[in-house]
């Protein structure tokens, strides 16, 4: 029977120390769910508006509101990644992650864009939203992997019967 690993650990004990401290840890915490209900609030609208042809105009805003809330977490994240990894982005333990914000960040600014200049018109605005709303359902969904990830960790490291200690020394490497 093959020899089964552990998987390896999304922090070191330095770095999950750096992150426990960190206020950026607290305020990705809070951006996070605000960004949520943003993006659900301007799901809503965009959404009404394909859908009856009414509301244009405040689903067009809610979707800048929502990317203004993106960069906001996108940079504060970085800011955060910077002091828990030493780098601003694509840090080992969050590779994947950033390159698909990076797709999510493109298409927000794509529709700002769009928008500012109306080079599109409205209704194919809307779907442009609903395809970089698409993109963050994932990268929010990877985020979330991540999350639990860590708590796994934790109970791992907290546990009567601990982990090896490589495997708490690793980053992972995603």
């Amino acid at each position: 029977m093959p020899r089964q690993t552990a998987p390896a650990a999304l922090y070191t004990p330095e770095q999950k120390v750096r992150r426990d401290e960190s206020v950026w840890t607290l305020i990705q915490g809070v951006l996070a769910p605000l960004q949520f209900v943003v993006f659900l609030v301007s799901l809503s609208m965009v959404v009404r508006a394909l859908w009856t042809g009414e509301g244009h105009e405040w689903a067009m805003l809610s979707v800048v509101v929502k990317t203004m809330v993106l960069y906001l977490i996108m940079i504060t994240g970085c800011i955060w990644e910077k002091v828990v990894f030493d780098k601003y982005l694509f840090a080992p333990a969050f590779f994947w992650e950033d390159v698909f914000s990076m797709l999510v960040l493109s298409l927000h600014t794509l529709y700002l864009y769009v928008w500012w200049t109306a080079s599109l018109p409205i209704e194919q605005q809307h779907w442009l939203a609903l395809a970089a709303y698409a993109t963050y359902v994932v990268n929010a969904g990877q985020f979330l992997i991540k999350l639990r990830a860590a708590r796994l960790q934790h109970a791992a490291m907290t546990s009567q019967t601990p982990a090896p200690l490589a495997t708490l020394s690793t980053e992972a490497r995603a």
